[in-house]
């Protein structure tokens, strides 16, 4: 974990992570300077495992929010992602596994889709990245991604 990670979360008033944590050691770090909330990946071992479920559905705000790591994106979803998010009907989905930054609004099940790529140095991405976002009440704005070199 970066330092430059760290001081980013340690600014905002959760932390939100979708999966392949890799270490326990991230969970730990995270934890220690922001109320964290995740999912594990299809990486992680035992250890996160059992800190950590495979989905998450909480309100933020007003927010009704759906966390995964394996989830597709709007048209392509997994079919156990598609069944949950018609069930709850988030306004946010988070999720991960792609490496691929993608935020894009989902206008036929009606939410933000939100996929941070990847922030951890394996993987064949060539930028780590992350979101910020505020949320108040129902409304989410000021998304921003930011970028640290591999």
């Amino acid at each position: 974990m970066d330092d430059a990670i760290i001081r980013y979360a340690a600014e905002h008033d959760e932390v939100w992570h979708a999966g392949d944590w890799g270490a326990i050691e991230v969970f730990d770090k995270l934890s220690a300077v922001a109320d964290l909330r995740g999912v594990y990946g299809n990486i992680d071992g035992a250890e996160i495992r059992a800190v950590v479920p495979v989905e998450l559905n909480f309100t933020c705000e007003e927010v009704s929010v759906y966390i995964t790591h394996i989830a597709g994106y709007p048209g392509k979803y997994k079919s156990f992602a598609l069944k949950r998010i018609q069930e709850l009907k988030p306004g946010l989905v988070v999720c991960g596994h792609s490496h691929i930054l993608k935020v894009m609004y989902d206008k036929e099940l009606k939410h933000l889709h939100i996929n941070p790529g990847a922030i951890g140095i394996s993987g064949f991405h060539k930028v780590r990245t992350m979101i910020s976002l505020e949320i108040d009440k129902k409304e989410m704005r000021n998304l921003r991604v930011i970028e640290f070199s591999k």
